[in-house]
């Protein structure tokens, strides 16, 4: 599911976190991981559980678009940005099956000044793209 070309280094969120999609803080929360391309692009490469199901043997739709959330953000947070979703568009283009390992990929494509539009898809081992988004993220300040 790696590109042979591909280079992927790991990337660090902050530690010990809760948040739903990527907290390890989270005992119920999808805890993902994402590694930085040489593009600045992040990726990863999920297992999402059943558990997280709405037709059977695929993924619920708010689970599809919290991946999609998270890939973009990431992508934020890859270039020292911390970010809120402000808005997001999903397309869902086929069923995506849980248990399998997924690829998640985000970008950002634009910026301006806190602003940062973002991109992420959802591909399956034969690299169909499966459901994709854009959004624009909000650049905010870390909770003190």
């Amino acid at each position: 599911m790696t590109e042979p070309h591909e280079h992927l280094t790991p990337f660090a969120h902050s530690a010990s976190n809760r948040c739903f999609g990527c907290g390890p803080a989270n005992q119920t929360g999808l805890r993902l991981d994402f590694l930085l391309a040489d593009d600045g692009s992040v990726v990863g490469f999920p297992v999402v559980a059943n558990a997280f199901e709405g037709h059977p043997g695929y993924l619920h739709g708010g689970i599809i678009a919290t991946l999609l959330d998270e890939a973009m953000s990431k992508a934020v947070r890859a270039r020292g940005r911390s970010s809120m979703t402000r808005k997001m568009e999903v397309e869902y283009l086929r069923p995506v099956p849980g248990e399998i390992q997924l690829r998640l990929e985000g970008r950002v494509v634009r910026n301006e000044s806190r602003k940062h539009w973002a991109e992420a898809r959802i591909l399956d081992e034969k690299g169909h793209v499966l459901a994709e988004a854009k959004g624009l993220f909000i650049e905010v300040s870390p909770k003190k």
